[in-house]
């Protein structure tokens, strides 16, 4: 089907029947694949496409329509992490893929990526591999400069071939989730605004006290009902207990365990403010505005896509002259820099330039 190794494109006589996706975990990571499943199916609709995943971001592209199969991988720690690899050996038995992509780059997925039954096993290059990822490999897209992530993603879609545009994350939602999503809004007559109030990494989060004014601001001067939103972790609720003892304002707190509840709560709102993390690229996917916090991570790797970058809180850049590339590189200071006026500013354009929506309209 191909050469072995690196070169600038995958040789495809015919389109595959079986393809396999390796992208096992974090919400935003799986929010940036939808785009490539779906162009997967544009282009090959006769190949079935079966996506190795993890539980939680499972629950984001359960409803995805162009996956065929999904393929569970419990990871546990420990002693008995070697009962994870023997059940993902067990559901491999028999099976046979045309083509697999390795869409991460860490050894966990490089083990996964070593067990699926190809002779065809599509990777990063070795720059941007990270844990000798490499190495259980059988070809490699060639080797770009550090882009937008989602980009490098689009990448692999390339190198096999398939035109990635226009991107298409087709999130969709069960009829009750609908029905849910519709009483839960019902009674709010106010335009919404939903605020993800952290992330698993401490260094990306905003200042709760930042966030209170935000929401006194929102609820009095422009006539908006705030919604708090995210998962159960102790970072996040610890910071909506901080948010709740600090605002003057009412305010929905919404968090919970419940990853589809989560995403229809971010489809029902008319604006979204958040850090770098899975929920503003849901939003962002979902095409609802959202204010993007950035100051740890570079907006201009990791910021939304395409979409609503003029609603970003630049952070990162030291002052606003600066000029750099999309790197890896963190700035521990970087979200102090992110100051309520400029959030407020954010905010004034957002309800400016984009009217609310009507609930309920996607499906």
């Amino acid at each position: 089907m191909g050469e072995t190794g690196d070169m600038d494109r995958l040789r495809l006589d015919t389109p595959p029947r079986e393809v396999a996706i390796v992208m096992l975990s974090a919400l935003g990571d799986a929010v940036h694949v939808l785009p490539v499943v779906t162009a997967l199916k544009r282009a090959w609709p006769g190949t079935r496409i079966t996506w190795v995943i993890q539980p939680v971001p499972h629950r984001l592209a359960v409803h995805h329509p162009d996956v065929d199969e999904f393929i569970i991988f419990r990871r546990r720690r420990g002693a008995g992490a070697w009962r994870s690899y023997a059940e993902l050996r067990s559901a491999l038995a028999g099976r046979r893929f045309d083509l697999v992509f390795n869409l991460q780059v860490y050894m966990k997925a490089g083990l996964i990526t070593s067990m699926m039954p190809s002779d065809v096993k599509i990777g990063f290059d070795r720059k941007r591999a990270r844990d000798l990822n490499w190495l259980f490999t059988t070809h490699r897209i060639p080797p770009r400069p550090l882009g937008h992530v989602q980009n490098a993603y689009f990448e692999f879609l390339e190198y096999a071939g398939v035109d990635p545009h226009p991107a298409d994350w087709r999130i969709t939602f069960s009829s009750g989730e609908r029905a849910a999503q519709q009483a839960f809004f019902a009674d709010i007559e106010r335009p919404v605004c939903a605020l993800v109030v952290g992330t698993s990494k401490p260094q990306k989060n905003w200042m709760p006290d930042r966030y209170a004014r935000v929401i006194d601001a929102l609820t009095h001067d422009h006539g908006v009902r705030c919604v708090l939103v995210g998962g159960p972790s102790a970072i996040e609720r610890e910071a909506a207990a901080q948010i709740n003892g600090l605002v003057r304002s009412p305010v929905i707190d919404a968090l919970g365990d419940d990853v589809g509840r989560m995403m229809w709560l971010l489809d029902g709102a008319d604006l979204v403010i958040s850090p770098d993390t899975g929920p503003l690229h849901i939003a962002r996917a979902l095409e609802r505005p959202v204010v993007g916090l950035y100051g740890y991570t570079n907006p201009k790797r990791y910021g939304p896509y395409r979409m609503f970058e003029d609603l970003v809180v630049d952070g990162y850049a030291r002052d606003p002259d600066e000029h750099y590339e999309p790197t890896m590189e963190y700035r521990p200071d970087g979200m102090q820099r992110v100051t309520v006026d400029r959030v407020l500013e954010k905010v004034e354009l957002a309800l400016t330039r984009y009217a609310p929506h009507r609930r309920g309209a996607a499906g």
